[in-house]
């Protein structure tokens, strides 16, 4: 029976035949058995000598090969994968925090910019060499002076407006839209590079834009310069009333790119109503101001939630040594004038339009809310937080495909051409689910990369106590900074708008996390802090 069982448990020696019946192994069979014995054992050792390693913090280089799939797609049957995940368990780290300790991460900033790359850009964001197409030559030339309204950043200019002062009737408003759709035909290389994209991605201190630089130069409305561009006319009365549209393909002359920062000093709620500096634009802006008024008081929906801020990110230094780089945050009021005449201009040509292509019968990507749900469709539904019967991207091109994608049904429908795309197009539909995906994930990465930097800037000014107001139970909004976080700790009985004053815990940069406790409560309320953005 011993000798039975010891046979038994040497299966690379004796091969079974039968019920208690064992055969000596062939002597290639033999060898080759054990030399994968041998080649196991020492891959055992190796792998202890790359735990030990890590334990110590030290990374072996085959496993510092390794950094980006271990983080993203760890490949569970390689040894250095089962050697990284021991040393892991055994510390009680993660795999983004092992390989920071070990110096494989030279920055938090790379960890999260490296995983969505991984995620999203697999090949990388260089564009394939590809010719800007050329601007269209055979468009008329529009008679106004157009300027556009932007921060100080923005480069992908798509939008500019202009005012016509129309003696007995009133005046004629121009939202001028710049057309890449005139020349990147749909099927294109640059088609294919814009349906990848689907839109820019936006970060603190970087962008990765949908289209190639050399054709954004081409078609954003800078200044100073002839520009193709869909135009929507609308003549208005005395009363701001409108008593018509017209849209038109033109070259659109951009007198001047107007920014924030240079025009709200002296354009802004406390002085638009006096007397005002007498700077560039001065009358087409106040006259927008009025009409953009009488606009939200016709759709009975304000154009911005009052009580929200917008924050604009100030990276100082080089972000290939983001450690290095500052950070300055700041907020300013949304709903100011100069957002409320841009953003009602906007949702008249968007819904305008949307209607336009939905009386023509040509296909559109909607943007709609019913019963408060926010979606993509193909269906001219009513966009009911806006108080528009339908309403349709439109005014992005140059930064969003979906916009692109109506420009082209809208461009095709002015010229009385068959549209790229036909209603119930699998095409189109295959388009609008990808968008709404991929648009969703950019923003969660922004989103992502703004609480990373609100953290630099908490650790920046070494703050150790912050104050917060109350959104709901156990969530708060840090001040001056577009971070949200639970805490806890919070007594279940504050109501929303309530101020109090938080400690600092701890901050998690490779999460990125922020842990704070309740200290106090504070004794002032502020209910406008309160109040949640809703997605448009």
């Amino acid at each position: 029976t011993a000798v039975l069982l010891a046979v038994h448990a040497a299966p690379v020696y004796f091969h079974r035949k039968g019920k208690g019946r064992f055969r000596k192994a062939p002597a290639d069979i033999l060898a080759a058995a054990l030399a994968s014995l041998e080649k196991k054992r020492q891959q055992a050792l190796t792998m202890e000598g790359w735990i030990v390693e890590l334990r110590e913090f030290r990374l072996p280089p085959e496993i510092g090969a390794m950094t980006d799939a271990l983080l993203y797609a760890p490949d569970r049957n390689k040894p250095e994968t089962k050697a990284f995940e021991t040393a892991c368990a055994e510390a009680g780290l993660t795999a983004a925090q092992m390989l920071f300790k070990c110096g494989a991460i030279k920055s938090p900033y790379f960890l999260h910019y490296r995983r969505f790359l991984h995620e999203q850009f697999p090949k990388g964001v260089a564009f394939p060499p590809l010719e800007a197409p050329k601007l269209p030559r055979d468009l008329p030339r529009a008679d106004v002076r157009a300027f556009s309204i932007d921060d100080a950043s923005t480069t992908e200019i798509d939008d500019a407006l202009s005012v016509v002062k129309l003696p007995g009737i009133g005046s004629r408003i121009g939202i001028h839209i710049a057309a890449p759709g005139l020349a990147i035909e749909h099927g294109s290389p640059l088609d294919g590079i814009a349906r990848a994209r689907l839109s820019t991605v936006y970060m603190p201190g970087n962008k990765i834009t949908m289209l190639p630089d050399a054709v954004v130069q081409n078609y954003t409305l800078a200044g100073g310069v002839d520009c193709p561009a869909v135009s929507l006319y609308l003549t208005v009365n005395d009363s701001l009333e409108i008593l018509s549209h017209e849209s038109r393909l033109e070259m659109v002359h951009i007198a001047a790119n107007l920014r924030h920062h240079e025009i709200e000093p002296w354009f802004n709620a406390e002085t638009i109503n006096g007397p005002l500096p007498d700077a560039p634009f001065k009358d087409e802006l106040v006259h927008l101001w009025h009409f953009a008024n009488a606009c939200e008081g016709r759709r009975g929906k304000p154009s911005a939630m009052q009580g929200i801020n917008d924050y604009n990110f100030e990276i100082a230094g080089d972000l290939a040594d983001p450690d290095s780089c500052t950070v300055e945050i700041s907020e300013r009021k949304r709903g100011s004038p100069l957002d409320k005449l841009v953003a009602e201009l906007m949702i008249v040509a968007n819904s305008t339009w949307g209607g336009l292509l939905a009386e023509k019968n040509v296909a559109c990507l909607y943007r709609a809310q019913t019963q408060g749900k926010v979606r993509m469709t193909t269906s001219p539904l009513p966009h009911e937080g806006l108080g528009v019967p339908q309403y349709a991207w439109m005014t992005s091109p140059l930064r969003r495909y979906c916009d692109m994608v109506n420009q082209w049904q809208l461009i095709a429908c002015l010229k009385g051409e068959t549209p790229a795309f036909a209603q119930k197009s699998a095409e189109l539909f295959g388009a609008m689910r990808d968008f709404e995906q991929t648009y969703a994930a950019y923003a969660d990465f922004q989103r992502q990369m703004e609480r990373y930097w609100c953290m630099r800037w908490i650790q920046q000014h070494g703050l150790s106590e912050i104050d917060a107001t109350v959104r709901r139970e156990q969530s708060v909004k840090l001040d001056h900074l577009p971070l949200l976080l639970r805490v806890p700790s919070l007594p279940a009985d504050l109501a929303a708008g309530q101020r109090v004053r938080l400690t600092v815990e701890s901050l998690d940069l490779l999460a990125p996390e922020i842990s704070c406790r309740f200290l106090s409560l504070l004794g002032e309320d502020n209910p406008a802090e309160a109040v949640e953005e809703e997605e448009q």
